[in-house]
């Protein structure tokens, strides 16, 4: 089952909207077939098994990361691949919480006489597809918010410089991480202030485009910017408020390849951040990383809406009027503050990457 949730971990960034599953088929101890839900969400990692298995699937064992779908969409249902090929057993990490699903694949394997084991590392399979589980459950997507800051949590001086407070590694290892998701999400203050390309630039893995989001209630973002002239190579998004945009305005951001998602003003004019997440959720996205700046994550946090962080930290001081990691969000009371779980501190070159998950 580990070797299964380590196939799924490849697809991370690649399958949505679909969950990334992996199956391993084990015959008299033997490994005859693996598989993981390829890029674009199909086929799915059980069919891919079997096709490497053959005929040695008969009898065997499958293991599988996520219960297998038991409808008909674009492909035919895993649990009849598994059925017709003659698997003996299966062993199933976790349940599918897909209305489409939940629990209907066990109870189909069951009926044709498979012997279904399910909730083998359970918890870690349920941690991988946080984010297709977190869709379908509350309409958003996982959110990740990754900081790049000095040892006192400032991510530029009092006069905006910021490249490069991290080192050549800690950049690498943040364009890693842009892969494992399915889109890098801004505030159009710091696509304004960097112009950013939210690329991920790593040998061999150019070919990785997670969506490029831009969150920008008056369209602001300028037509001459990098993400707008490069939005034919890479998917862009851009969330905007409805009803005020202007419409000339609007059709040319559309003309150059971008992607606008209008969400309905708040009760005080503003966009909800809520909506946003709600948006980019119904349009299939399952893991968002964000980048910056303050503004936006003060107000993803403010909402309880951070599920992961990943914050290198580099070996300098910047002082009390450096830019903060976030805007203020109201706290007055330790009480009330967002609480994270560190789950793993790792050198990064000369920079520290420390790694937290939301705490209850």
């Amino acid at each position: 089952m580990a070797a299964a949730l380590s196939l799924a971990e490849r697809g991370l960034g690649r399958v949505w909207p679909n969950p990334s599953v992996g199956c391993v088929i084990v015959r008299d101890g033997q490994v005859v077939g693996r598989g993981a839900t390829a890029p674009g969400g199909r086929p799915h990692g059980e069919t891919e098994a079997l096709r490497m298995a053959g005929d040695l699937a008969r009898g065997a064992t499958a293991y599988v990361s996520l219960e297998p779908c038991n409808h008909h969409g674009k492909t035919p249902p895993c649990t009849e691949a598994l059925l017709a090929a003659g698997i003996a057993r299966a062993v199933i990490a976790c349940e599918d919480p897909d209305p489409r699903v939940m629990g209907g694949g066990i109870r189909r394997l069951r009926e044709g006489g498979v012997q279904v084991d399910v909730g083998l590392l359970k918890a870690e399979a349920e941690a991988l597809n946080e984010g297709f589980f977190l869709r379908l459950r509350e309409k958003r997507p996982l959110v990740t918010l990754k900081l790049a800051t000095s040892l006192d949590g400032r991510i530029a001086t009092r006069s905006g410089e910021s490249k490069w407070i991290t080192g050549e590694t800690a950049r690498a290892w943040g364009h890693a991480i842009r892969t494992r998701h399915d889109a890098v999400m801004v505030g159009s203050g710091t696509a304004l202030a960097d112009d950013p390309e939210l690329t991920v630039r790593l040998p061999g893995l150019e070919g990785r485009k997670p969506v490029r989001v831009v969150v920008d209630s008056r369209l602001r973002l300028p037509l001459t910017s990098r993400l707008v002239r490069t939005a034919d190579r890479a998917p862009t998004w851009v969330v905007t408020q409805k009803g005020g945009t202007d419409a000339t305005r609007a059709r040319a951001f559309t003309e150059c390849g971008v992607e606008l998602l209008e969400v309905p003003a708040g009760p005080q004019g503003e966009m909800p951040i809520a909506a946003v997440l709600e948006a980019l959720a119904a349009r299939g996205l399952t893991r968002v990383m964000v980048e910056g700046g303050a503004r936006l994550a003060a107000s993803l946090v403010r909402a309880g809406l951070v599920d992961r962080v990943e914050w290198f930290r580099a070996g300098l001081l910047l002082g009390g009027d450096g830019l903060p990691a976030t805007m203020p969000f109201g706290l007055t009371a330790l009480a009330d503050a967002p609480r994270f779980e560190r789950v793993s501190v790792r050198q990064a070159g000369e920079d520290v990457l420390e790694s937290y998950r939301r705490s209850g």
